[in-house]
């Protein structure tokens, strides 16, 4: 399917939301299984250095794009192996969950955000500091309703996906997703920070610490991700625009050369389906539809970022896009930002 792209419509969108400061800057790109089409940039890297454009290749904390690029991935190298099976209780699998509620939960529950894990996040107040006292927390806290009753988004779902990957695994996921995903790929500016000092120089900035007096620069903003060290399942991965183009680029066509990551046609065709059933609102294995779309007429996926960054997927348009933003630096309200993804959507994944 050729792409007809209004790129004036896109910049003008885009350049409004920076004049706007609803984020400093953005860098956005848009293409198909044969790779991008259009891209562009606009606003400044940093508000406190107004010279200072946004650039394609700024670095941003992609925040909870952090569950697709190295959970998502993660797991369906895994379910490849055929070390996990999706519908398969985790107390079968790990352990350290049997004899706790989690045993009953499956993978699946998890993808689909129906696991009945409870809501609430802040580790801290709920675990402490100590890594290993947040692990036994959130692995051994009692389920707050039955699985597969309800959709209830939350992070916990990732933060146990990513440890249940660490296991079935043997490595960190960092290291797991940098060696069967990243570098496979050739994603080399996609990380877990904190960030080397030259890497963080080209990443957009994000909230204010009240620690510092100044902005988040190549340190997760998510406080989770920090407290565990920079990486976890929740948040805590950098990438840049190109690296997520090839990303996306591949999962439109598994089948080009040179490109081998331990996840196939097979796991990315099942994770863009419905698996929710009836229960509202509908999800794919972490994916879900775009607002205002259905997958039977539109067939428009989509994963956003705490921060402002956002990928979108459309394998019956043969088409994808991502839009990265720092408007986290400005303000943790979600509603600006949310109609400039809407109308970019609809302009370059209609």
């Amino acid at each position: 399917m050729a792409l007809d792209l209004d790129t004036d419509r896109i910049h003008r969108l885009l350049h409004d939301g920076a004049r706007d400061k609803i984020y400093p800057g953005a860098v956005w790109a848009v293409g198909d299984s044969r790779g991008t089409r259009a891209s562009g940039s606009t606003g400044v890297l940093d508000p406190e250095r107004p010279d200072e454009p946004m650039r394609s290749d700024t670095v941003f904390d992609v925040a909870s794009l952090t569950k697709i690029l190295a959970v998502w991935s993660s797991i369906g190298c895994l379910v490849e192996d055929g070390k996990l099976q999706l519908d398969a209780p985790l107390g079968d699998l790990w352990p350290e969950v049997s004899g706790h509620q989690l045993a009953q939960v499956t993978a699946r529950h998890l993808l689909t955000h129906t696991a009945g894990v409870p809501l609430r996040a802040n580790l801290k107040n709920l675990y402490g500091t100590d890594p290993q006292d947040v692990r036994d927390g959130v692995l051994r806290e009692a389920l707050h309703r039955p699985p597969g009753e309800a959709v209830e988004y939350t992070d916990r779902a990732a933060l146990i996906l990513g440890y249940l990957a660490e296991h079935l695994s043997g490595q960190r996921l960092d290291a797991l997703a940098a060696e069967r995903v990243w570098r496979t790929l050739g994603m080399a500016q996609t990380c877990f920070g904190p960030l080397s000092l030259e890497a963080a120089a080209r990443c957009a900035p994000t909230e204010l610490d009240d620690g510092t007096g100044t902005h988040l620069k190549g340190t997760a903003h998510d406080f989770s991700a920090r407290l565990l060290g920079g990486v976890c399942g929740i948040a805590g991965a950098f990438s840049v625009l190109d690296d997520l183009a090839t990303f996306l680029r591949y999962l439109l066509d598994p089948n080009q050369p040179n490109a081998s990551p331990g996840f196939s046609a097979d796991w990315i065709k099942e994770s863009l389906q419905i698996h929710t059933g009836e229960l509202a609102p509908p999800r794919g294995l972490f994916w879900h539809p775009a607002p205002g779309t259905t997958p039977e007429a539109d067939d428009v996926w989509v994963h956003y970022g705490f921060t402002g960054t956002a990928m979108w997927l459309s394998p019956r348009k043969d088409r994808w896009a991502a839009l990265l933003t720092n408007k986290l630096y400005y303000s943790r309200d979600r509603e600006p930002l949310t109609g400039i993804r809407n109308e970019f959507r609809s302009l370059v994944v209609a």
